[in-house]
């Protein structure tokens, strides 16, 4: 138990050691400085050059936003033909059939918005051509979006007033070329040489212990495993994700993997200091998200080396805690932390089976994807906290009497109107879709439809109601991990998730921007002795309890239908 507990705080040790050095090194990047992949400037301008791309053209927040929803619609309508006829293309020796339009409608949004909801079992749902040119390609430019936005963000606060936030295709160029490829590329071969597959042969026939024959998918697994944690993607390359011993061999593995899927996360939050100046800020906002974590993590592990009450009513001694669900290649441990890191930045992917875990696990992994603002995802999550520092803000200036401010920028009632809007369509979207799947379940349970809604739900009672209330919540946070007692490969959940996933990827970036570009533009107002102060302790904890209570408020009634219920049916 005592090494389990240490081999977590050496992961998150070893991210931290990793990540803030990386954190200068982006801010370095976006700041035209000297840094050792400057080689890489030639191979860039002839992507320019190709594209018809002007990389010193500067746009402000409008050309930014309608420049990225240009080419995420683009990439939509492409893969989603793709996934629809993979049947019929190469690269495809196992022989596995295209996609029906519902499912391929909501894999390909799924992956555009950097979600990864899977609907279909990796090795049997895709072929080699789809797994990477699909796939794994969504992977890095769904990523580079997140992070070519928030550079957009950061230049909205560098200078004093401006309508200049860079270029949008150089931000998004430099985020695969300077951070995604080369870090991805150190991580696959390091997954390689551990046994994750690296080869384009079809499955293969092995003999189990049991004198058995068994069928073997394999692939080019280890490149799609780096991008997809780097990028906080979290689709893997087999149906059961990094529980899968070939997509996830061994505790170093599995460390490696944990790292990596907070490495930009935690980068990004540094970088924002040092791009703008002001490095204390970075470092309250750090310890803001560290606090939610860290009181996230913390009872997960209790919950999970607690054991199952049930089975200990049974007699029976559970000395390594809960393992239903668990690998022994990890134990509960690094499995309750690594579903605490998955849900917080929005990776999604999983070691072990959500489904299985205690109810208050469930209830903390729901309320990570909830707040969905403690390290958030890759290059997003600084967006999602900055709508809780709006509102801090504006709730603190009404406090003292003054006219809030932001970082020398008035915040007026547009600004708060944009915040307010973006922090009520999460829980407007989680709440109706559970309560739509949750009407058709019991009024239309025996519907002539190809998956009749009776047959939706592996479980009953509470924990049916939280494996609905966990895939509208996942699909919102662009999260993609699921409770996967449910059946979900259906037309009802493709499309309803589809929708949800393309409102809950868009809006918290749409609003975020449009807020830092409004603010940008307005004449700079000089910090004076009465300026309220965002890099306090003090503010820190007020926007700790704005989060609390804004999600406290909006999620309560339908948790305690779900995990809390489920959790004094156990111990009663």
């Amino acid at each position: 138990m005592q090494t389990e507990i240490l081999g977590i705080i050496a992961t998150f040790v070893l991210t931290l050691v990793i990540a803030i050095p990386l954190g200068s090194y982006i801010a370095k990047v976006f700041a035209g400085q000297r840094v050792w992949t400057n080689f890489l400037h030639p191979f860039e301008n002839i992507t320019y050059r190709f594209s018809g791309i002007n990389p010193a053209a500067q746009m402000d927040w409008k050309q930014h936003l309608k420049a990225m929803l240009t080419i995420n619609a683009l990439w939509l309508i492409y893969g989603f033909f793709v996934l629809m006829y993979q049947g019929h293309l190469p690269l495809n020796p196992d022989g596995n059939p295209g996609m029906s339009p519902h499912l391929a409608f909501n894999t390909i949004i799924s992956f555009v918005v950097n979600c990864n909801l899977q609907h279909y079992s990796g090795e049997s749902g895709l072929t080699y051509l789809t797994q990477q040119f699909i796939i794994m390609f969504l992977h890095f430019v769904s990523a580079a979006t997140g992070i070519a936005i928030a550079i957009s963000f950061f230049k909205a606060f560098k200078e004093k007033t401006t309508t200049k936030l860079g270029n949008f295709w150089q931000h998004f160029t430099l985020a695969i070329t300077r951070v995604l490829l080369p870090i991805a590329a150190i991580i696959a071969i390091v997954l390689a040489f551990n046994g994750v597959p690296a080869s384009y042969g079809a499955k293969d026939q092995i003999i189990g212990l049991q004198g058995d024959s068994l069928t073997v998918s394999r692939g080019p697994a280890a490149a799609m495993v780096a991008i997809k944690h780097l990028g906080t993607n979290g689709g893997g390359w087999f149906g059961a994700n990094s529980a899968h011993p070939l997509e996830n061999p061994s505790y170093f593995t599995n460390m490696v993997e944990a790292i990596s899927q907070m490495l930009i996360p935690i980068a990004m939050i540094v970088a924002f200091g040092i791009f703008i100046g002001r490095r204390k800020l970075a470092w309250t906002i750090f310890g803001v998200m560290t606090i939610g974590f860290l009181l996230l993590l913390l009872p997960t592990l209790q919950s999970e080396l607690g054991g199952n009450p049930k089975i200990e009513q049974l007699g029976v001694t559970q000395h390594t805690g809960a393992m239903e669900g668990k690998e022994v290649r990890f134990g509960p441990a690094a499995t309750a932390y690594w579903s605490t890191i998955t849900t917080v930045v929005s990776t999604g992917s999983v070691n072990g089976m959500h489904d299985s875990t205690m109810p208050l696990t469930g209830l903390y992994q729901l309320l990570a994807m909830m707040v969905n603002a403690f390290y958030g995802g890759c290059g997003v999550g600084l967006l999602n906290y900055f709508i809780y520092l709006i509102i801090a803000v504006f709730i603190a200036g009404l406090m003292v009497g003054r006219t809030p401010e932001f970082l020398g920028h008035k915040l007026e009632a547009r600004e708060v109107k944009i915040a307010a809007l973006v922090t009520l369509i999460s829980p407007l979207f989680i709440m109706c879709g559970t309560a739509l799947a949750a009407y058709t379940f019991t009024a239309h349970g025996n519907a002539t439809w190809e998956t009749p809604p009776s047959a939706w739900l592996n479980n009953p009672s509470f924990h049916g109601f939280s494996e609905m209330l966990y895939e509208v919540t996942s699909s919102n946070a662009n999260n993609g991990s699921g409770f996967e007692g449910l059946g979900d490969n259906n037309m009802f959940w493709n499309v309803m998730t589809g929708v949800i996933l393309l409102f809950g990827r868009f809006i918290p970036i749409i609003g975020p921007l449009a807020i830092a570009g409004l603010l940008a533009k307005k004449k700079y107002i000089p910090e004076s002795a009465g300026t309220l102060q965002i890099d306090t302790k003090t503010f820190a904890l007020m926007t700790l309890a704005i989060i609390v209570v804004l999600n406290a408020l909006s999620y309560f009634p339908a948790l305690a239908l779900g995990p809390i219920a489920e959790y004094f049916t156990m111990i009663k």
